[in-house]
C-alpha cells in the first residue's frame, strides 16, 4: 500500500471511472486524516433544501447558493459548516487548512458574522476507516490536489469537478473534458 501523509486540507477529486454513486464526479475536502481514517465533505452536491429551513440563524451568512449540501453518505441527519476566514479567525471557528475552517454551529452566528466571508452548511460527511482511503487511492479512484479557499464557497458547485481538474498543471487538466457518458462518443 502507498504511504500517504495527512491529506487534511487537500481535495480528493473522483476519477471518471469511480462507480460509487455517492462520489461520482465529486470533489471532497479532507478535514481530518490520520492512521485511524479520514473524514471530509463533498463540496459539489447541493440539495434543494435552503439553509433557512434547517438552520435559520445561519442563513444570512450562507453563501450562494444558500442551500444545504450533502457532505457525504454518512450521518445525513448531522450538520457541519465550513467558512473561509482570513487571519486568526474568531471564536467558534477552527482552522482546517489555510483560511478554511470548521464553524461551531452551536455558537451564536453574531460572533462570526463580521469575519466570515461565506458559510457553507453540509448534511453528513464522507468517512473512511483505517487504510480504507489509502486503498482507494492505490486503486486510482481519487486524484489528490491542492485546495483553494474559493472551492468551499463556489457559487456554481455543479462545475467544480471540471474547474478543479482544469486548473491542474499536469495531465489531470485533460480530464476536465472527459464526457459525462463516454459511451456516447
Amino acid at each position: 500500500m502507498t504511504e500517504v501523509s495527512s491529506l487534511a486540507g487537500r481535495l480528493l477529486v473522483a476519477a471518471p471511472a469511480l462507480a460509487d454513486p455517492n462520489f461520482t464526479r465529486s470533489v471532497v475536502l479532507v478535514l481530518d486524516h490520520d492512521a485511524d481514517g479520514a473524514l471530509g465533505v463533498v463540496l459539489n452536491r447541493p440539495t434543494p433544501v435552503d439553509v433557512s429551513e434547517v438552520l435559520e440563524p445561519w442563513a444570512a451568512l450562507a453563501g450562494e447558493p444558500g442551500v444545504v449540501f450533502q457532505g457525504g453518505p454518512v450521518a445525513l441527519d448531522a450538520a457541519l459548516a465550513l467558512a473561509v476566514v482570513p487571519g486568526e479567525g474568531p471564536l467558534g471557528w477552527r482552522r482546517v487548512h489555510g483560511s478554511i475552517g470548521l464553524v461551531d454551529l452551536d455558537a451564536p452566528p453574531e460572533v462570526l458574522a463580521g469575519e466570515v466571508g461565506s458559510l457553507r452548511v453540509f448534511a453528513g460527511y464522507a468517512g473512511w476507516g483505517a487504510e480504507q482511503l489509502e486503498g482507494e487511492l492505490d486503486e486510482g479512484a481519487w486524484y489528490i490536489v491542492d485546495s483553494e479557499p474559493g472551492d468551499v464557497s463556489v457559487p456554481r458547485p455543479e462545475g467544480l469537478w471540471r474547474a478543479v481538474l482544469r486548473r491542474q498543471r499536469s495531465g489531470l487538466a485533460l480530464l476536465a473534458t472527459y464526457p459525462d457518458d463516454p459511451s456516447l462518443n
